[in-house]
C-alpha cells in the first residue's frame, strides 16, 4: 500500500494544480459571460453598473491565482494582490465582447500591471531600464543554461546565450542585487545580537585630527614668533583676543589682524600639505 500510495502522490499534486487552473478558467468565463451580457444593453441601462461589479467579483479567484505567482519577490502580496485588483478593473472596462477570450485579454492585462509595479516601484535603487530586463532575462535562463552546461553558468555563458557583452551582464547581475534591501534596524537574521545598523563601523575622525595635528606643528613653527604666540592662545589656551591683546600689549584690533594674518598662512600650508 505505501508503494502504491507513494505512485500516486504526484498525480494528485499534479490533480491540485490543474484543479486551480480550472477554477481560474471558470472564474474568468463566467465573468465573460457576464460582460458579453452587459454588453448586449443599451449604454443608459441600469443594470449595467451593477453586472461590472458582479463581473469583477467572478473574476476575484483568477486575480488572487495571478498575484501569488508573484509571492516571495519582496513584495507583500497582499500589496500585489491590490495591485492585480487595479489590473482587473482594467481587464473588466476595456474588454471588448467582439473579442474571442476574456482570459486571454485579461491575464496579460494583470500580469502587465503587477510587472509594472514590481519595475517602477519597488527596487531599493534606481536601476535603468536595460539593466532590470537583462537581470531579469538572466535570472529566466539560469536553470535552462545549468542543466545544458551541467555546471553553474557564469558570465561568459549568459553573455552567449543572450547576446550581450560581458560586462553588460555583470552590470544586470549587479543590479538584479539592488532588488530589495534591507533595514539597518531589524533584528538580526540569526535572531542574536543587534540589528545591523548598530555593527557597522563608521568613520573615525580621530584619524584626520592625528593627521592635521602632524601637518598643523611644522606650519605653526615657520610663523613668526608672536603671531605663533598669538594662534597659541587663542585656540590652545582658548582666550579671547581682548586677554590675548592685554597678555602681549597690542591692541585687540592689531591682535585680530595678526590673527587673520596668521590663519592665512596656515591656510597655504595646510592646502600645501595636503
Amino acid at each position: 500500500m505505501r508503494g502504491l500510495d507513494a505512485q500516486t502522490r504526484p498525480q494528485a499534486r499534479y490533480s491540485r494544480r490543474d484543479g486551480a487552473a480550472a477554477t481560474d478558467r471558470c472564474s474568468a468565463t463566467l465573468a465573460e459571460d457576464i460582460l458579453r451580457h452587459r454588453a448586449a444593453l443599451p449604454a443608459t441601462h441600469p443594470e449595467r453598473g451593477r453586472l461590472r461589479d458582479r463581473a469583477v467579483e467572478a473574476a476575484v479567484p483568477m486575480t488572487r491565482s495571478l498575484a501569488r505567482r508573484f509571492a516571495g519577490r519582496g513584495e507583500p502580496l497582499a500589496d500585489v494582490q491590490q495591485v492585480a485588483y487595479v489590473g482587473l478593473l482594467k481587464a473588466v472596462d476595456g474588454f471588448d465582447p467582439r473579442y474571442p477570450d476574456f482570459w486571454a485579454y485579461a491575464v496579460p492585462t494583470i500580469t502587465g500591471e503587477i510587472k509594472r509595479y514590481f519595475r517602477d516601484n519597488s527596487w531599493a535603487v534606481e536601476v535603468p531600464r536595460r539593466y532590470k530586463d537583462l537581470g531579469g532575462a538572466v535570472s529566466r535562463c539560469r536553470d535552462q543554461l545549468a542543466q545544458e552546461l551541467r555546471q553553474i553558468p557564469g558570465v561568459a555563458n549568459f553573455a552567449r546565450y543572450l547576446g550581450a557583452d560581458d560586462e553588460e551582464i555583470r552590470q544586470a547581475m549587479a543590479a538584479w542585487r539592488a532588488y530589495a534591501s534591507l533595514s539597518l534596524f531589524q533584528p538580526a537574521l540569526d535572531g542574536e545580537g543587534d540589528p545591523l545598523a548598530d555593527r557597522l563601523g563608521e568613520a573615525e575622525s580621530g584619524y584626520d585630527r592625528v593627521d592635521l595635528n602632524e601637518a598643523l606643528h611644522p606650519a605653526l613653527a615657520r610663523l613668526p614668533g608672536r603671531e605663533r604666540r598669538i594662534v597659541t592662545l587663542r585656540y590652545f589656551g582658548n582666550m579671547s583676543q581682548t586677554q590675548i591683546a592685554a597678555e602681549v600689549g597690542l591692541s585687540q584690533m592689531h591682535v585680530s589682524r595678526l590673527l587673520a594674518r596668521s590663519l592665512e598662512r596656515l591656510r597655504d600650508a595646510l592646502g600645501d600639505a595636503y
